[in-house]
């Protein structure tokens, strides 16, 4: 059995890179340790690599057909690895899940409708209802005693009004890592089936469950979950292969698909690019063994954090994730202003985190940190954010 090598250090500057390439127009500064945007450091698998290079011999890259084995390849990986048999009928290309969720309220909602969130919560699924003119409602999560997040299913019967036609859904959450229970995505469809509320479900966090979590697709959940969704998902999270869009959509209802697709199709916008269902293909073919042993590796580098935090930094308590190598930092025990926060991490311990207020209500005091990345470079963010904190004479364990 082959064993990859997630310690290898790559140097990402000057390859366009977001996350090391946009440092300063975002931090001011281009030497921080970069552990923000939500792709992994780690080599792309070089069974995607190959499959990629071998259909680059060719050197005509003109119209291509969809391949046969793209959609029934899709529907082995998720029967196999989340028990929801899904038809090829049901699915199609989209080219990004913020794309679609914009693609979805243009197709489906009103100008007068609204858009359902659940902070805090990945910043796109507030910016693009608002730049598309639509009304975002909050139905804001319970933080619980263990740091982890549950809906608030009463208060969502509080905000949701008539106009209320669409609820986007983290499925697993970002930022907290959640996997919700399926009696809470139960309840959830079944309010939202009742009040003609869609749901867009984006799961692109959903094959990177972990420490013996399992993530529930929202629309397996019940025959109304599946009559009111969207579902949307991709490998490129899992099998770091963003920069290829490779994201797909699954719609069960036949009435919301047919006028989801027929709007994507009208402007051709559910054609899949060359790259993206190459692939998508060999990450699903071939990636099991590779998927396994990140995880394994993700893992231990959570765990480094968690003792870390509580040897050095007990004032920084991590929320540890049930999915997905992001982790969502509670920095309120440092009892500092949103302002010398970000100040410590940036300027004084030279780290590039997502600044917790970004999220959206529920994100003041906390940081969300990419433990996708060797743990030679987490050990010294760590060591960084130590010393920057006993300086800032917060009082830390020496």
């Amino acid at each position: 059995m082959e064993r990859y090598d997630f310690d290898k250090v790559i140097d990402r500057k000057g390859t366009g890179a977001i996350k090391t390439d946009a440092l300063k127009n975002v931090f001011g500064k281009d030497d921080l340790i970069p552990l923000w945007v939500a792709d992994m450091d780690f080599e792309t698998p070089p069974f995607i690599t190959e499959a990629l290079r071998q259909r680059l011999e060719h050197s005509v890259f003109g119209y291509t057909a969809q391949p046969e084995d793209y959609w029934p390849t899709v529907q082995r990986w998720i029967s196999d690895h989340h028990g929801w048999d899904v038809e090829c009928e049901w699915m199609t290309y989209i080219p990004g899940i913020v794309k679609g969720i914009g693609m979805a309220i243009n197709a489906l909602l009103e100008k007068d409708e609204k858009v359902i969130i659940q902070p805090p919560v990945y910043h796109p699924f507030r910016l693009v209802p608002h730049k598309n003119g639509r009304e975002v409602v909050f139905n804001p999560l319970r933080k619980k005693s263990d740091g982890l997040y549950e809906m608030d299913l009463e208060n969502l019967e509080k905000v949701c009004d008539d106009r209320c036609r669409m609820l986007i859904l983290s499925n697993p959450h970002n930022p907290a890592g959640i996997i919700w229970p399926r009696e809470t995505l139960q309840k959830l469809a079944e309010f939202c089936h009742r009040k003609g509320i869609i749901v867009i479900s984006d799961e692109i966090h959903c094959d990177m469950a972990l420490f013996g979590n399992k993530h529930i697709p929202f629309a397996s959940v019940s025959p109304e979950a599946a009559a009111c969704s969207i579902t949307f998902g991709s490998p490129s999270k899992t099998f770091n292969i963003a920069g290829i869009v490779s994201s797909y959509a699954i719609v069960p209802d036949k009435e919301l698909r047919e006028r989801f697709f027929s709007w994507l199709e009208a402007s051709e916008l559910n054609a899949a690019p060359l790259f993206s269902p190459i692939a998508t293909i060999a990450a699903f073919k071939h990636g099991e063994e590779w998927r396994r042993q990140m995880i394994e590796y993700v893992e231990g580098n959570i765990e480094f954090i968690e003792e870390y935090c509580r040897k050095y930094m007990p004032q920084i308590r991590p929320v540890r994730p049930q999915a997905s190598f992001l982790v969502w930092l509670d920095c309120t025990g440092l009892d500092m202003l949103h302002d010398e926060l970000i100040d410590l991490f940036v300027n004084k311990a030279g780290l590039a985190l997502n600044d917790g207020e970004m999220f959206n209500p529920g994100g003041k005091g906390f940081m969300r940190l990419n433990a996708g990345t060797s743990r030679d470079v987490l050990r010294k963010a760590m060591d960084n954010l130590k010393e920057a904190i006993y300086l800032s004479g917060s009082g830390l364990t020496s």
